[in-house]
This record gives C-alpha cells, sequence and structure tokens, in this order.
C-alpha cells in the first residue's frame, strides 16, 4: 500500500529497508498485494480503478 498513490518517500522505505529487509521476490508479488486495494477502489470510486485492476490482472497473467 505505501507504493500506491504517490508512495511514501524514499527515506521511508530505506528506514524500513534496514529495519526489516524486503524479500528478493517481493518485487513480483508487490502486483497482487495491490490489487487488493485497487479493486476496493474501483468498488468505491468507479471505472479509472476498474481498469488498471485489469491491466494488473493481465501482467499477472503475463508472467505466470
Amino acid at each position: 500500500m505505501a507504493e500506491l498513490f504517490g508512495g511514501f518517500p524514499a527515506p521511508f522505505f530505506e528506514g524500513y529497508q534496514s529495519t526489516s529487509p524486503v524479500e528478493k521476490n517481493y518485487s513480483q508479488r508487490k502486483p497482487i498485494y495491490q490489487l487488493y486495494h485497487i479493486l476496493n477502489h474501483g468498488l468505491l470510486f468507479g471505472a479509472h480503478y476498474i481498469t488498471q485492476a485489469k491491466q494488473i490482472v493481465s501482467d499477472i497473467q503475463r508472467q505466470m
């Protein structure tokens, strides 16, 4: 969630990484984690987020 909607500043991620390192394959799982929040926003706010959710699902399918 911290990387959605503009994200947090770089010092946040540097501090996070220094205390709880991100696993090496995180970047592959990140779209799945973010999909829930995008779908929730689609339910609340509509079309733009639904389009974004479809794109994320397509991207995930291509990686499989």
